[in-house]
């Protein structure tokens, strides 16, 4: 059961409207906490990829623990994203196959971009994404640049048109960790209701949000296990 949220959102407010000086400030200490913070966890990745191959290899599964993927990062421009994958391999064909044969997934999908039980998903997959640890290799991306702790969900290029009115808004930041969606609806909210609260974030960001979110995030995550 998705779960609606009365978001207010306007596209009136922009970040280009604020001090300069401060808008360039909170960038740079978010920029410094991101490569700090990254750099640290990137050596924690080391060993928690090591037992993740461990659980795929007990199962049988010998392909790589890696999932890369196009997605759209700031100001539209793309960018290869990383994580520990979850589904079993070459899950883009086989979620077309489903689509194009179970109407009724076809429709969630397109309502959710989502599937509920998605049957692609691995049992350590299912470890991973309860406890998020799917997420980290991000840490990646975040040391890089193309990604920050805190930002709006990294869409697929193929989502663009779903995004609609919301993508320019949505844009204007890079893509996070974790973000506005994740803590106020995770993912009980529809597709728009997800565009929205991340077009509303990308214009109201600030370090106090971000600091909110970040420890909020925390407390999504032991909630959820």
């Amino acid at each position: 059961m998705n779960k609606e949220i009365n978001v207010d959102y306007t596209d009136t407010y922009s970040t280009t409207k604020r001090n300069v000086v401060s808008l360039y400030l909170y960038l740079g200490i978010k920029r410094f906490f991101d490569i700090v913070v990254s750099l640290i966890g990137l050596i924690f990745l080391i060993p928690i990829a090591l037992v993740v191959k461990i659980m795929y290899m007990i199962s049988g599964d010998f392909h790589s623990i890696f999932f890369t993927q196009d997605r759209i990062g700031k100001n539209g421009k793309t960018f290869k994203f990383y994580k520990f994958r979850t589904m079993v391999p070459n899950a883009d064909k086989i979620l077309f196959e489903l689509l194009e044969k179970d109407k009724e997934l076809a429709k969630e999908y397109k309502i959710n971009k989502k599937l509920k039980d998605d049957p692609r998903i691995t049992k350590a997959g299912k470890f991973l994404r309860k406890t998020s640890l799917d997420e980290l290799p991000q840490l990646i991306n975040i040391f890089l640049g193309q990604m920050s702790f805190v930002g709006n969900r990294p869409y697929l290029p193929r989502e663009k048109d779903d995004m609609g009115e919301y993508f320019d808004d949505i844009v204007k930041s890079k893509p996070g960790l974790t973000g506005y969606w994740q803590v106020m609806g995770r993912s009980d909210t529809t597709f728009e209701t997800r565009c929205k609260l991340e077009a509303k974030y990308s214009n109201e960001m600030s370090l106090r949000l971000d600091i909110k979110i970040f420890f909020k995030t925390f407390l999504v995550v032991l909630k959820g296990l």
